[in-house]
Order: C-alpha cells, then structure tokens, then sequence
C-alpha cells in the first residue's frame, strides 16, 4: 500500500489566519495615516462588498451585475432603522444583514432557476426594480433626495462616531474582518467545495445528488448577507442613503474590483477593492476628467497577464532560485 508523507502533503490554512492578517494591516493603516480614516473606511465598506460578489461570481460561478441591490436594500433598512426604531450601531448592522439576506434568498429563489445570459439580466431587472422602488417610497427613503437625518449612537455605548472617523474606520474594519472569517468557513467547508463543484461541472455534481438549486441559494443568501452588511456600515459611517447605492455603476464596479484581484480566491477581492479605491484616489487628484483611463490600463494588463498566472510564475522562479545551488569557485592547483 502507497503511503503518502506528511510532510510533503498540503495543508490547508486555519480560517482565521487571513482575516488576522487583514485586521493587523488595518490596524497599522489606522494608525499610520491618520489623515487618511475616510479612505480607510470606505475601502473596508468596498472590500466587503466586493467579498461578498466574489462568493456569487467567483465561487458559485453566477455572472450578476445586480448585486448592488442587496447592497443598496441594507443600507436603506439600517438608515430607516436608525432614524425610525433604534440608532444602535449593532442592531442597525444586524437589520442591514437580514435585508440583504432576505432579498437575496427571495429573488434568489426565482433567478437561481435560470444560468447565463438570462441570469445576467434578470439581476439587472431586480436591481432597477429596487431603485424603482425605492426612489417611490417617499416616506420612508426620501425619494431623489435621499435618506439623511439620522445620527448613530455611541458605539457599544462608549465610542462616539467622531469627525476624524476613527471609530468609524475602526468599525468598518471590524465588519470587514468578521465578514471574511465568514466567507472564509464558508468556501472551505463541505458546502463551499460543493458550490465549487457545482461552479466546474452542474450537471456532474446533480447526477452525484447534490442539490444544486439549494446549494447555489444558499450561497447567494449568504453573499447577500455579507453585501447586506456592508450597505448598512455605509449608511451608518456616512449618515446618508442615496439611490446612487442601487445603480448600475455600483454592480459594474464592484465587478471591476474583482477582476483586478482576481475572482474565486477571496482574499482577491480585497486586493482588487484596494487598488482600485487607491487609483481612484491618485488619478483623481491628478486629473479628475481622466481617471478613468488608468482604470483601463490596469484592466488591460490584467487581461493580458493574469494575476493568477503572474503570481504562480514569480512563485516558481523563487522556488526555482532557492533549489539552484550557488557553485563555488573553483581553485586551481599550483
């Protein structure tokens, strides 16, 4: 019988290692540039949200451009709690995760049935739908002129949301960690692997029994949950709801992010929500009219030279490096 060594066999990373990592580079971020909270902030709301695309399109395989509507539907219900039930942080972040939830796994149920191209445009249909919607109730979202008006309460009854944002960046970190702890289960767990399975091969993994339809809704749910969360951190570090938080352009970016990190490996999604918040940031200094042409650039050369790719060939050159044995020179006899 063939036995296989420990030693040489691989071994899966422990699920909290790469959130630990992100919080301890959040941390030093948080007190190195404390000019730059705001930025810091809202790159932990997009990482997020970006995190929770990547576990529809890169894990499950289901090409949306309507995931800004859970998105958008947790910030207006942790805007309308706060201004209308209760303004604690915590209860509002739990609202906004339901919201999320429950709209994903309410249209989930329907879209889900279809794949492809109609997909596709199905979740661009419940995304304007939802603006549709929100932008008649009046009442309760303020309509073209947005929810404001709400004030958040000390978080845990102690840390005010002050002007610098030191608490909110810090609470939007402490989303984002927790959120890919979440994910991070959830993709490595048998469930994870069979939404993978399903992603490489659906009609293989429903001819194995597995039940395909449960599995993907479960997974949309879960990634509207996450997206649900990061709407409702927006709506509470910013104090405002606007209908611009279910358009179109929130989907298509947030779908840019994750091809410049690279989908289906989830810490790509942070990379890529960084570096584009990063160019964002820079090129729009530079010249605010132009930006977007090094927003292009960059996705060309992703195209051209995967990420994937890249990193595996810089990885097998260092291997290649530390196995070469250095020659030493060569003395001759007198």
């Amino acid at each position: 019988m063939r036995t296989v060594d420990s030693s040489t066999a691989p071994r899966c990373a422990p699920p909290w290692r790469a959130p630990l990592i992100v919080l301890a580079i959040g941390l030093i971020a948080w007190w190195a540039l404390p000019e730059q909270l705001g930025m810091l902030t809202r790159i932990a709301i997009t990482s997020l949200f970006v995190l929770s695309l990547d576990l529809v399109v890169g894990i499950a395989g289901l090409a949306t451009l309507g995931h800004a509507a859970v998105f958008g539907a947790g910030a207006y219900a942790a805007g309308i709690f706060a201004l209308r039930a209760s303004a604690d942080p915590l209860l509002g972040l739990a609202v906004g995760t339901s919201a999320g939830a429950l709209l994903a796994l309410a249209s989930g149920a329907f879209l889900l049935r279809y794949h492809g191209f109609t997909f596709l445009m199905l979740t661009v249909a419940v995304a304007q739908i939802t603006a549709s919607l929100a932008q008649k109730a009046r009442d309760w979202t303020g309509g073209d002129d947005g929810l404001s008006g709400f004030t958040m309460a000390p978080l845990l009854g102690r840390f005010n949301f002050d002007l610098e944002g030191r608490t909110a960046a810090m609470y939007a970190l402490a989303v984002l960690v927790l959120g890919y702890y979440v994910a991070r289960r959830a993709v490595d767990s048998p469930f994870g692997l069979a939404v993978r399975g399903i992603h490489e091969n659906r009609a293989r993994m429903a001819a194995l029994g597995t039940p395909v339809i449960a599995r993907l809704l479960a997974m949309y749910t879960l990634a509207g949950a996450l997206a649900g969360a990061a709407g409702a951190v927006s709506a509470q570090t910013s104090a405002i709801v606007g209908l611009d938080s279910l358009s179109f352009a929130v989907s298509a970016e947030a779908l840019v992010m994750l091809i410049l990190g690279g989908a289906g490996r989830l810490h790509g999604a942070l990379i890529g929500a960084v570096l584009f918040t990063v160019l964002h940031h820079t090129a729009s200094a530079i010249n605010p009219y132009h930006w977007l042409f090094v927003v292009g650039a960059a996705l060309m050369l992703v195209v051209l030279v995967p990420p994937q790719k890249a990193w595996d060939r810089l990885r097998a050159r260092f291997a290649f490096a530390r196995r070469s044995p250095v020659s030493a020179p060569v003395r001759e006899s007198p």
